[in-house]
């Protein structure tokens, strides 16, 4: 008998399709994992009418779609995508589980990692495939100041969760042609201890960091909290968003989910500002894909001044309320 050529599946999350990117970037980063192991690439979709996510993942990369279609997955319940995850698991047995790190990946993967008996790396920063053909997993220890390297020797899958961010998508190929493996619901599935009544969709109040053409980001050099606010409006006339590092973040000038760095989000902005970071390998990892850069730093050899594209020796708090004024003069005009 012939034996199975190994999967590499990816969790197909769609509800917040437009917004959200993560399942396409993971099927991007599985495409260059299966150029090294001859996987097939696979997405797993679960729901009701699902037919246009289908041809969505097809078309960004996946070799093999597996559906399972039904009125009662129509909205997303704990108890029941587990276990449909891992009844559809135990049957093909895919090599590699891979699920975005949102809230809902957070929830799902360990559950299922759990129910399979295997291992589970959350937050991954990097995947890749070592000489064994095993998948590495790295992900930040330590309060992230350290990145550590995760493998699964024995047990399958190997699972883990990306934080958003950290891969690039393939572009959409209109030509791309997939298989469509549609199964049937499990039986006996467990009964919803939560019942849904109604849902709303929250409108986003501003686009993601992850996502903005243009981010503004700031570091201690910007001297004071009260300081670091302006960045905020300067963002705002920019149609960008607000980025900072870890000591900004752990002084409590920003909130987490602005940091920026190779354990924390990776952007890819196609103009980045950088206001008072001096360029640490832990931050720098997190922008290295941005496409014009402008630092703006009083130390002329600082590291971040290095890999700007304009580098501008001056106060960091004084160019960002002259930039802030002649924008509004602008605006006003």
């Amino acid at each position: 008998m012939a034996e199975k050529t190994p999967e590499i599946w990816v969790f197909g999350d769609y509800r917040n399709y437009f917004q959200n990117r993560v399942t396409l970037q993971l099927l991007s980063r599985a495409h260059d994992l299966a150029g090294k192991t001859g996987a097939i690439v696979c997405a797993v979709v679960f729901g009701q009418g699902v037919q246009e996510w289908v041809g969505e993942y097809i078309a960004h990369g996946a070799n093999r779609v597996y559906v399972v279609e039904d009125a009662s997955l129509a909205y997303y319940s704990t108890d029941l995508y587990v276990a449909v995850m891992e009844s559809l698991a135990r049957q093909c047995s895919p090599e590699i589980i891979l699920v975005g790190a949102t809230s809902f990946g957070r929830e799902f993967a360990p559950r299922v990692a759990k129910r399979l008996g295997t291992g589970l790396t959350a937050d991954c920063v990097g995947l890749d495939i070592n000489t064994e053909g095993l998948l590495v997993q790295t992900a930040p220890a330590f309060g992230g100041n350290l990145l550590s390297r995760i493998i699964t020797p024995r047990t399958r899958p190997q699972m883990a969760t990306v934080r958003p961010g950290t891969f690039q998508e393939i572009p959409h190929n209109y030509q791309a042609e997939g298989e469509t493996v549609r199964v049937p619901l499990p039986q006996n599935l467990p009964k919803d201890r939560v019942r849904l009544i109604s849902s709303e969709r929250k409108p986003a109040g501003s686009q993601k960091l992850e996502d903005s053409p243009v981010v503004v980001c700031g570091g201690r050099g910007m001297g004071s909290k009260s300081r670091f606010r302006n960045l905020n409006e300067l963002a705002r006339l920019l149609g960008g968003e607000v980025g900072a590092t870890r000591p900004v973040v752990y002084s409590r000038w920003a909130e987490e989910d602005s940091m920026v760095g190779q354990a924390d989000k990776h952007i890819r902005p196609k103009v980045l500002f950088s206001f008072g970071v001096s360029g640490a390998i832990q931050h720098t990892a997190g922008i290295i894909d941005a496409g014009f850069v402008i630092a703006v730093n009083k130390n002329p050899n600082a590291a971040m001044m290095k890999m700007a594209d304009v580098a501008i020796v001056a106060d960091a708090n004084q160019v960002c309320l002259a930039l802030i004024k002649e924008l509004k003069k602008r605006l006003r005009s």
